[in-house]
């Protein structure tokens, strides 16, 4: 028999009826995936994997070391190293595995690696020279890499924009107050605003300077900010607002200022953690210790000292290569794996599952953070991403550790602990529900749309609105601790979801690539409170998934689909979206069908003998680059405001290395059980139809 199957590539093939995946197979590859989390879990209870980004993480390691004077020629090597491992063919470094060359980190890491000793006359040199001048040079770049290069001299202070210190000072219900912005862009922007005010310079010596990438003498150089395109508006107003501050900065008299600078490094000293770092990620942690090294603090100061150190904590090393990550997520990768194990049949009771749980129990937040500005009468109880975030515990991995600690259980003493501490993640979550029904990242009605349009903010996501993903984890969460559709909490929630559904079927993804991942959230959310899977818009999703699915079986979707809707579902199949499509079609009521056996058999025969699973491109997100934090209504076209082509110059993608596991393994566990009640069933109806026969039966 065959059947037609429309291609990620747009094509329909003939291909024959999938063959049935075998129990033993499945079985097998689940105890291969077992043993692997089994080994490699640390002797504390948790897991994490690499969390790979793009080289500018490295770059900026190396600038800061330099600005800072802690220039140690052995991790310079071995950082330029790494920089140049990710090279490209045509001279580029990228966003993303295969995307095509960004101009701005190829600018970063070209002066990184002269900052390191390399030459311009050296062939890796000469070939990033031709690729930047071929895009535009220096003057192309985003404004955070134009902040990097005036730091040194590479780029004047004038191209740069005004945000005075005195904004610190803005109460919460001021527009521009720096409890709007997301807390992510909000550590940055704190140190930022002394930097930008007091634009600190490092001097480097002539031969380390970067005038080749220029496509003009500097002194012809226009480096005034880019007028906003169309009529009067925020970014307008927001353009003439920088010019006034400019003149402000200019006043002899700033009366105010010290008490300013004082409070913002009062900030950045309360809000650093207790491994050094500052949010958990790279761009808060490099600036303020610039802000801190500059405003006086020597090196041996334990906020330098611990600040610094912290990155060896995030480093990936070895003889020849260092490499640095953005950030690290022992909670998320701890979280998704126990619930990956239990799913697949590994006894609640099994060793592995008590050590991670109470990894787990040990990590909930029991203090404040900045997330109460906007939810004062929440009590704590969240989790954080990171080994430490104390201040900004993630939405996400609360409802995700929550179904990973709902799922086990403890001996009688402890297992009380593992109540208490889900009763108040779920009053936690509850609290942080926002306006509309959804859930944000980090914070509660985070969403002044206005805020993107400041000079500042043409890199990733100023702001933290609700996002289908988180939402329909969360949904997902209340429907396995029993909450129905009809529970006010959940009742919200679900309104929300299904006005965000795409009139494609799918759902955008936030925080994973892409609509395969909003999707393959959303369907196990609906099922786990009782829908009926049955309705029209849970078979458009279906529809939409089953015409994405790729001739080998598997799913892929590239983080273009950020950039251009037409690749929506479309890219080279990857363990992980398999894993997330095949979750969505199962709890669609699809687990019988070719699309779920093929999805099966992707998995199973591209595993490896050591129970792993190859997945070079990136299937996680930091930021699609759209500035507002959500899914733009109509994506913008060239030469417009935020336009952004393929290789998504404002956007920050990530490789989780350990999804490429744990999802396949949830994926083929569920099918799994769905395997196993299928037979009983079968065996069940056997003996009525036997008794039947026999006289027996009724």
């Amino acid at each position: 028999m065959a059947i037609t199957v429309i291609t990620s590539q747009n094509s329909k093939v003939k291909q024959p009826e999938a063959k049935q995946p075998e129990k033993r197979a499945v079985d097998q590859s689940i105890s291969m995936t077992q043993a692997y989390f089994r080994n490699s879990q640390s002797s504390e209870g948790y897991w994490c994997g690499e969390l790979e980004t793009n080289s500018t993480m490295e770059a900026e390691y190396l600038m800061l070391a330099f600005f800072l004077g802690r220039v140690d020629p052995e991790r310079f090597r071995k950082v330029s190293n790494h920089i140049l491992s990710r090279q490209r063919a045509d001279g580029s470094w990228g966003q993303y595995y295969e995307a095509p060359g960004d101009l701005s980190t190829s600018v970063e890491c070209y002066f990184a690696l002269k900052l390191a000793g390399y030459s311009a006359d050296s062939q890796p040199m000469k070939s990033a020279r031709n690729f930047i001048l071929s895009r535009g040079g220096v003057s192309k770049v985003r404004v955070f890499t134009k902040i990097w290069l005036a730091l040194f001299g590479q780029w004047e202070w004038d191209g740069t924009p005004n945000m005075p210190p005195e904004m610190i000072f803005l109460p919460n219900w001021l527009p521009f107050n720096i409890y709007r912005f997301s807390s992510w862009a909000r550590a940055t922007i704190v140190p930022m605003l002394i930097i930008l005010t007091h634009q600190p310079l490092c001097k480097v010596p002539a031969n380390k300077g970067i005038d080749e990438l220029y496509t003009e003498p500097r002194h012809q150089v226009d480096y005034s900010l880019p007028e906003p395109t169309g009529g009067w508006g925020w970014a307008k107003i927001l353009h003439q607002l920088d010019r006034v501050i400019g003149i402000y900065h200019s006043l002899p008299l700033h009366p105010f200022r010290g008490l300013a600078e004082k409070k913002i490094v009062d900030w950045i000293l309360s809000h650093q953690e207790a491994d050094g770092c500052w949010g958990g990620i790279q761009p808060p942690w490099v600036y303020s210790l610039i802000v801190l090294h500059y405003m006086g603090f020597p090196a041996e100061h334990p906020a330098m000292e611990k600040g610094f150190a912290g990155f060896e904590g995030y480093a990936i090393e070895d003889e020849d290569t260092c490499a640095l990550q953005a950030c690290m997520s022992p909670v998320w990768d701890t979280c998704l794996a126990q619930i990956a194990l239990l799913d697949s049949g590994i006894a609640e009771d099994d060793p592995i599952i008590q050590r991670s749980t109470r990894w787990l129990l040990g990590q909930q937040i029991t203090s404040g953070g900045d997330w109460q500005v906007n939810s004062k009468d929440a009590e704590p109880g969240g989790w954080a991403f990171e080994f430490h975030n104390s201040n900004y515990p993630d939405i996400d991995d609360v409802s995700e550790v929550i179904m990973a600690l709902n799922a086990a259980r403890l001996a009688p003493v402890e297992d009380e602990e593992r109540q208490k501490a889900i009763e108040r993640g779920v009053s936690w979550l509850s609290a942080m529900q926002s306006k509309n029904g959804g859930w944000a990242a980090f914070d509660k009605d985070n969403d002044a749309r206005y805020l993107t349009n400041l000079p500042f903010s043409d890199f990733g996501e100023s702001l933290d609105p609700p996002s289908a993903d988180v939402t329909a984890h969360i949904v997902e969460m209340f429907g396995k601790l029993g909450y129905t559709r009809n529970s006010p909490v959940v009742s919200r929630a679900y309104d929300y979801l299904i006005l965000e559904q795409e009139a494609d079927g799918s759902w955008f993804g936030r925080w994973g690539v892409n609509h395969i991942y909003g999707l393959g959230a959303a369907l196990p959310a609906f099922a786990a409170i009782g829908e009926d899977m049955n309705q029209e818009y849970v078979r458009r999703g279906v529809e939409w998934l089953v015409s994405c699915q790729n001739v080998d079986g598997g799913w892929g979707e590239s983080c273009g689909s950020y950039a251009d809707p037409e690749l929506r579902g479309v890219g080279p199949s990857t363990p992980s979206q398999t894993a997330w499509g095949l979750l969505a079609l199962m709890a669609a009521g699809e687990s019988e069908s070719d699309p779920v056996r093929r999805g099966v058999n992707y998995l199973t025969d591209t595993q490896k003998s050591d129970g792993t699973w190859d997945e070079p491109y990136f299937t996680g997100t930091g930021f699609p680059g759209y500035g507002v934090g959500e899914q733009p209504e109509s994506m913008p076209k060239p030469g417009e405001s935020r336009h952004q082509g393929l290789e998504l110059p404002a956007g920050f993608m990530i490789n989780y290395h350990l999804y490429r596991n744990y999802w396949p393994l949830t994926a083929l566990g569920r099918y799994a059980k769905w395997m196993a009640d299928a037979d009983q069933d079968d065996n069940a109806e056997d003996a009525s139809v036997l008794g039947r026969q026999n006289g027996t039966g009724i």
